[in-house]
């Protein structure tokens, strides 16, 4: 029956997928919807929060060229999204979740890409630093302040642990951080959460965050690429350099000879997802078949992902983000933008530290005689949560002089078949 029911493109749940109807609840306790599952609500409240509403206009990847074609985090998580859910439905899980964690992922985010990221991470590094994963949870369970009953988005203990693991356990079976923390430890906010309501650290997260976790590295390596040669950061030929995606051009070749670019550059970047999407799947089958998993609680208990890339696929992901460090990431006229944008987010710091009151008062009215740590903290809450455009307009407001960040087109670069 399941398989008819693929083979038709219909919904279906496998045992192991995480069902709503069995979820673990919600921080603060609310009557079920008649019309939604709770996942579908989480979705929802996600989608009318004003975290992701801002994603429109933060940097996806910082590219030196004007225009509205390129990704933004906005983008980037509905092309996530739909990633995510195509392999949820293909996998028997739980699509709503699936959706829900994709299109979260990133509400963390700063302005202006990892650059601001990076920069809020040095000024607050005497304070615990910055990691936009702790602060995506910070958004969700307190930040947004929608509802009469409670801070933040009061979402499901699954979409907590997805957002929170999508990347895989925090501690070790032993207690201890997993290399990914063992340096700086698990940020505060994550711990203090975790506190409150257990979200279990030490396990995986449950399969759908599994599958988001993946459909962002498909969603990167594909629109990266496509972003990358509209700017003119690379050509077509220079993709010879990566074997996977040669082939996939000498592919496109035999069946389209002649082709113009600007559709050969759509052509590759479907075919990665596709390639990548298709061997997702088969490999997660493998995995699942190997494990027997009977609830999803096989599955968090697993010791390993199981929705996972082949490691041929794996190797090529791999491969393709070397090459976009080095051609996209760390072009010099990328780089030259990033240092500017970096310099705003470190003014604002260095300016709303000297004077907290210079931000507006429903984020500085309460921190008179407040701790160091804690006004550090709230300023970067309020610089976290600005948009590219909005950090530029504050920092005007400061300072004399504020860093041109979009300067003229390059001659180079593909045409837009958009107007």
């Amino acid at each position: 029956m399941q398989d008819t029911k693929r083979a038709n493109g219909e919904r279906w749940r496998a045992p192991y997928a995480t069902d709503p109807a069995a979820t673990r609840g919600r921080l603060i306790a609310e009557p079920g919807s008649p019309t939604r599952s709770d996942f579908q609500r989480d979705r929802d409240r996600i989608i009318h929060s004003t975290a992701f509403r801002r994603l429109k206009h933060k940097t996806q990847v910082f590219v030196h060229h004007e225009g509205d074609h390129y990704r933004t985090r906005l983008t980037h998580s509905l092309e996530v999204s739909q990633i995510a859910r195509a392999l949820a439905r293909a996998l028997g899980l739980d699509e709503d979740l699936a959706e829900a964690l994709a299109l979260s992922h990133d509400l963390g985010h700063t302005c202006f890409g990892h650059t601001g990221e990076d920069a809020l991470d040095a000024c607050m590094a005497p304070y615990g630093g910055f990691d936009h994963n702790a602060q995506t949870l910070r958004i969700v369970t307190r930040l947004e302040r929608r509802y009469a009953g409670f801070d933040g988005l009061n979402l499901t203990w699954e979409t907590l642990e997805g957002l929170v693991k999508h990347n895989g356990p925090l501690l070790t079976a032993q207690g201890v951080p997993t290399p990914r923390y063992t340096e700086r430890g698990i940020p505060a906010a994550i711990l203090e959460y975790d506190a409150v309501y257990p979200l279990d650290l030490a396990l995986h997260a449950g399969p759908e965050a599994q599958a988001a976790a993946l459909a962002d590295d498909i969603a990167y390596a594909a629109h990266d690429l496509d972003d990358g040669l509209r700017a003119g950061l690379f050509d077509l030929k220079d993709l010879s350099a990566v074997p996977f995606l040669a082939g996939l051009l000498d592919e496109i070749e035999s069946l389209h000879p002649g082709l113009e670019p600007a559709r050969i550059v759509h052509e590759l970047a479907r075919r990665v997802i596709t390639r990548f999407v298709e061997d997702v799947i088969r490999e997660s089958e493998r995995r699942i078949t190997a494990l027997a998993p009977a609830t999803v609680a096989d599955i968090h208990a697993a010791g390993a992902p199981v929705i996972a890339f082949s490691p041929a696929i794996e190797a090529a992901d791999a491969e393709v983000m070397r090459f976009l460090w080095k051609r996209m990431y760390r072009d010099a006229s990328v780089v030259a933008v990033r240092e500017k944008a970096a310099a705003i987010v470190t003014d604002l710091f260095t300016a709303f530290k000297a004077d907290p009151s210079r931000m507006p008062p429903e984020w500085s009215a309460d921190l008179a005689g407040a701790s160091e740590p804690r006004i550090a903290r709230r300023i970067a809450d309020y610089i976290a949560g600005m948009t590219d455009t909005y950090a530029v307009l504050a920092h005007r407001k400061l300072f004399d002089a504020t860093p041109e960040l979009l300067p003229s087109p390059p001659s180079r670069g593909l045409p837009l078949a958009e107007p």
